[in-house]
C-alpha cells in the first residue's frame, strides 16, 4: 500500500479521537472546563479514547495541531508539514549516524526495566540502592546481531533470594521507596489509550512527508518492509509489532515509564534530583536512537510522565506512602554514606555537563511558532518539588516552576495545563525571576536542602531576595534582580560576580559571605548589623565594589580569611565604592596564625596582614 501525501490530507479523521483535528469546537470546551489532570487522571483507561473523556489524551492535544488522527492508521492526516518533517528527519539522522556502542545501549534500554535504568541516575547511591532494594536485571549486555526470539528482562540465575526486576522488592529494606514507584507507575499510569486515541505511526513506517509506504515486500523476519529510510537498531528487528493500528509512535511508551520511575525516585531521593531527571532525558533519547520512537513520540511521554508523577504524588491517598519513601531513603542513605548527604551523593559530574544533555532534549530543535502564551502552572504540579525545595512553601515552588519554564511556541508543549513547558532540570536551581520580593527561610538544624541549598539559574526581575532563618542560601548566577537583597539571618553566599542582583544590599543580621572573587553590587550596601565575610585575594583585586556608596554602621563585622603569604605582613583591597563610610565595630580574622589591620582610604578600604 502506498499512501500519499495529498491522500493523508484529505483523509477523514473520523478516527479513535472524535471531532474536529485541530483544538477547538468540543475538544476546545473540554479543554477549557474540564477538571485539572491532577483531579481527573484516573480516567487515563483504554475505555476512554477522546479529549473530553480522557485526562492524558487531552493534555497532550497540543499535538492535534500538526497531527489529525484518521479513521484506519495509516490515513491520518498531516496538517503542520514543517514539524513533521523535522520531526521525522530527526530520527533519519540520528538512526543512520548512530555508531555500534549507541546501538548497543539502545537495545538495553529497551528491553530492561524502566524502573532498574533509572537507577543509574542515583549514581555513587546506586549500588547501595540495588543491594539495599533486591534489585536486578538481566539485560546487562547486547547480542552482537539479531537474537531469534523476543527478549525480556528476566531475574538472573543466581540472584539472590528475594531478587526482583525493576525497583525492586516491596519487602526489602527499601521496600517502601520500591512501593512508591511501583505506585506511580501503576493503574492509571500507562501510554496505550493516547497511543491508540492518536494513531501516529512510528517513525520506521514513516517517510519524511510522513507518507506510509509500504512497499509490498518483507524482510527477512516476515515483517512489512517500508520505505522510511529509517534504520531500526539490528538487535531489536525482531521487537516491533506487526500490528501497526495498536502499535502507535505517540507517545513513546518508554519515554513515559523512565520518567514516571526518574521522578518517583527523586521525590524519595532529592539530593539525586537533577541527576535522576537528566538520566530519564538520557534515557528517553535512546528511543529515537532505536529508530522506534520520534522526537514527538518522546516529547509525549515526557510530557504524560510528569502530570502523571505530580498527579499520583499529590492524590491525598498517596500522602502517607510518599512521606514514609523520603525518611527511608534518607535514613538508609544516611547510614551508609554519612549524615551530609547532599555531599555523599554527588558523583562529580558538572552541572553544565548534564544542561548539556538535557537542553536540546526538551524541544528537539522542532519547528516553533512566535507565541505570547502565558505560562500557567498546571494545579498540582509544585508536589514534584516538594522534597527538593523543602524550605519553600507550596505557591513559592509554583513560582519557581513559572520562572524557569520553557517558552512557548512548540504546539505539543503548549497543549492544555502546558505541562510540558516545565522545566524540572531548571526548577531543581531554584528561581528563575524574582517577579514579587522573596523572602527564603532555611534552618541550620534541619537537614540536607533544608538546612542549605545553592540557586544556580540567572535570576531576574523587578522583586528582591530577603534571607531569613539561620541556615545557608547560595546564588551563583549572573544575577539581573532589581528588588534588592537583605541579609536577616544565618548566611547568604555570594558565589558569583553578580550574585546579588542589580539593587542594593542591605546586612541587618547573620552573614553576607563573598566566595567570589570582585563582587559587584551596582547600588549601595549597608552594613548595620551581622558580618561581612570575605578572603583577601592574592590578585589585588577588591572583594566587593558598589556602584554607589558602602554604609557601615555601628556593630557591623568583617570576617577576613588570608591566603598564604610570602614574608611578615601584605596589604590586601577589601573595598571599593563611590563613597565609602563607616567602620567595622570588629574585624575577625578567621585563619589561624595571622591577624589584620584596616585603613581606610578615601573611598576604598584594605586590610595589611600579617603574621602573629
Amino acid at each position: 500500500m502506498n499512501v500519499s501525501r495529498r491522500t493523508l490530507l484529505i483523509a477523514g479523521a473520523a478516527g479513535l479521537v472524535a471531532g474536529p483535528t485541530s483544538l477547538d469546537g468540543s475538544a476546545a470546551a473540554a479543554a477549557t472546563t474540564a477538571a485539572a489532570f491532577v483531579d481527573s487522571y484516573k480516567t487515563n483507561t483504554t475505555a476512554n479514547l477522546t479529549a473530553e473523556t480522557n485526562a492524558a489524551v487531552r493534555i497532550l492535544s497540543g499535538f492535534r495541531k500538526v497531527w489529525g488522527t484518521g479513521a484506519s492508521w495509516n490515513t491520518g492526516t498531516v496538517l503542520d508539514e514543517a514539524f513533521l518533517r523535522a520531526n521525522v528527519r530527526y530520527v533519519v539522522r540520528t538512526t543512520r549516524h548512530r555508531t555500534a556502542a549507541e546501538a548497543a545501549r539502545s537495545f538495553i534500554v529497551d528491553r530492561q526495566h524502566q524502573s532498574y535504568s533509572v537507577i543509574a541516575g542515583l549514581g555513587p547511591l546506586a549500588d547501595a540502592y540495588k543491594a539495599g532494594a533486591q534489585a536486578v536485571t538481566g539485560i546487562t549486555g547486547a547480542p552482537a546481531t539479531t537474537p531469534p526470539t523476543t527478549v525480556s528482562d528476566f531475574v538472573p540465575a543466581g540472584a539472590p533470594a528475594g531478587s526482583t526486576l525493576g525497583a525492586g522488592n516491596p519487602a526489602s529494606v527499601l521496600g517502601k521507596v520500591v512501593t512508591l514507584v511501583n505506585t506511580v507507575r501503576g493503574n492509571w499510569s500507562s501510554g496505550n489509550p493516547s497511543k491508540f486515541a492518536y494513531q501516529y505511526p512510528r517513525p520506521w513506517r514513516m517517510t519524511e512527508d510522513s507518507e506510509v509506504v509500504d512497499t509490498g515486500a518483507v524482510d527477512e523476519f516476515g515483517y512489512p518492509v517500508y520505505d522510511s529510510g529509517i534504520v531500526v537498531t539490528p538487535q531489536l528487528l525482531r521487537q516491533r509489532s506487526t500490528n501497526p493500528a495498536e502499535d502507535g509512535g505517540y507517545v513513546s511508551g518508554h519515554t513515559n515509564a523512565l520518567f514516571l520511575a526518574a521522578l518517583a525516585f527523586a521525590y524519595a531521593v532529592p539530593e539525586r534530583f537533577q541527576e535522576l531527571v537528566t538520566t530519564a532525558y538520557d534515557l528517553a533519547h535512546t528511543r529515537i536512537v532505536t529508530g522506534m520512537h520520534s522526537p514527538a513520540d518522546v516529547i509525549g511521554g515526557r510530557i504524560l510522565g510528569t502530570a502523571l508523577t505530580a498527579a499520583i504524588l499529590a492524590d491525598p491517598a498517596n500522602a502517607t506512602l510518599k512521606a514514609e519513601a523520603r525518611a527511608q531513603a534518607l535514613a538508609f542513605f544516611q547510614a551508609q554514606a554519612g549524615p551530609d548527604l547532599t555531599v555523599a551523593a554527588r558523583s562529580g559530574a558538572e552541572r553544565d555537563a548534564n544542561a548539556a544533555i538535557v537542553t536540546p532534549k526538551q524541544t528537539y530543535g522542532l519547528p516553533a511558532r512566535r507565541s505570547k502564551l502565558r505560562f500557567e502552572v498546571p494545579a498540582g504540579a509544585e508536589v514534584l518539588l516538594e522534597t527538593r525545595l523543602p524550605y519553600l512553601d507550596a505557591a513559592q515552588r509554583r513560582e519557581v516552576l513559572r520562572t524557569t519554564a520553557l517558552a512557548a511556541g512548540n504546539p505539543i508543549l503548549d497543549g492544555p495545563e502546558q505541562w510540558g513547558r516545565i522545566n524540572l532540570f531548571a526548577a531543581a536551581d531554584g528561581y528563575g525571576a524574582f517577579d514579587t520580593t522573596v523572602a527564603v527561610t532555611l534552618d541550620a538544624a534541619a537537614t540536607g536542602f533544608a538546612a542549605a541549598d545553592t540557586w544556580r539559574n540567572d535570576i531576574d526581575g523587578h522583586g528582591g531576595l530577603i534571607k531569613l532563618g539561620t541556615g545557608a542560601l547560595t546564588l551563583t548566577g549572573d544575577n539581573g534582580y532589581r528588588g534588592g537583597t537583605t541579609v536577616a539571618r544565618g548566611t547568604l553566599v555570594a558565589a558569583a560576580r553578580k550574585a546579588l542582583g542589580d539593587g542594593d544590599v542591605t546586612v541587618s543580621g547573620g552573614t553576607l559571605r563573598l566566595t567570589a572573587a570582585k563582587v559587584h553590587v551596582p547600588g549601595s550596601v549597608r552594613l548595620s548589623a551581622g558580618a561581612l565575610a570575605v578572603s583577601a585575594r592574592t590578585h589585588g583585586a577588591p572583594a566587593l565594589t558598589a556602584g554607589d556608596e558602602i554604609a557601615i554602621a555601628p556593630g557591623a563585622t568583617l570576617e577576613l580569611s588570608i591566603p598564604h603569604i610570602d614574608g611578615h605582613s601584605r596589604t590586601f583591597p577589601i573595598l571599593k565604592a563611590r563613597r565609602l563610610r563607616g567602620r567595622f565595630t570588629r574585624v575577625v580574622v578567621t585563619t589561624p596564625g595571622y591577624g589584620a589591620t584596616l585603613t581606610h582610604h578615601g573611598d576604598s578600604l584594605t586590610a595589611r596582614v600579617h603574621r602573629i
